[in-house]
């Protein structure tokens, strides 16, 4: 059992100990099997009994800021709060702890799929019991939606991608969503760094970071390759159709 499995599971004892979280599922990398230590984030997904209001977001914080400081050091533990009556609507923001911080975020249509269709249930109901399900279409539109929605935004900005975090994460990105938008399925990250639209040196050197070694490659040259597949990218999405 790897430190992520025992700290998700350890974390979900407290939680369900509260009473009105009845399932707590498990998205992302870990539930791809693609989790990498140190690299990947732990991406969790509650169900609550009605809406988390002040006095449960504060035991949510007490017990998240414990565990970031505690059994989930360093592993970057998030999870988003969604009460059940409110679960199907996907426009809708819910209570998300992420990075030290509590913030209003919807689960997105990418991270639906990825719960009915990788993700298991810490305690509770299995995903597919609890959200509809996404078929190759949904998730086609899932991958279209964050295209034209944050990364649009993003490629507006050419400044952001300055940062190593985001041209990375940009470029693994644009590589899953042309990918689900022609398969209407998901690439895990590993996978898709082996199809970034990037020159062989990039490549080499994103592969080496997701597999968690410290490789640096030049700042703005990376910015500017990245940015400039994301405005290829989100161009394609912009000009491709919803699903009939």
């Amino acid at each position: 059992m790897t430190v992520g499995v025992r700290a998700v599971e350890e974390f979900g004892e407290q939680l369900a100990a509260f009473g009105w979280v009845t399932d707590l599922l498990v998205a992302g990398s870990l539930a791809t099997g693609d989790h990498v230590p140190g690299v990947s984030d732990l991406d969790l997904v509650a169900l609550t009994e009605g809406p988390v209001g002040p006095a449960r977001q504060r035991e949510l914080v007490a017990l998240h800021r414990r565990f970031d400081d505690g059994p989930a050091a360093g592993l970057r533990l998030g999870c988003v709060y969604v009460d059940s009556a409110r679960r199907t609507d996907p426009t809708l923001p819910h209570p998300t702890w992420t990075h030290g911080l509590f913030v209003q975020r919807i689960m997105s249509g990418v991270s639906r799929a990825e719960l009915v269709r990788h993700g298991y249930a810490v305690f509770g109901r299995a995903p597919g019991e609890v959200l509809p399900p996404m078929s190759d279409d949904d998730v086609r539109e899932a991958a279209r939606a964050e295209l034209t929605g944050y990364w649009a935004w993003a490629a507006r900005r050419p400044w952001l991608w300055l940062g190593p975090g985001l041209a990375d994460l940009g470029l693994t990105s644009m590589a899953r969503g042309r990918y689900a938008l022609q398969h209407g399925d998901l690439l895990t990250k590993s996978a898709a760094v082996e199809r970034i639209d990037a020159p062989a040196w990039l490549v080499t050197q994103v592969r080496a970071r997701r597999r968690g070694q410290a490789v640096a490659s030049p700042r703005l040259r990376t910015a500017l390759v990245a940015w400039r597949d994301a405005r290829r990218t989100v161009r394609r999405a912009l000009s491709t159709p919803p699903p009939a």
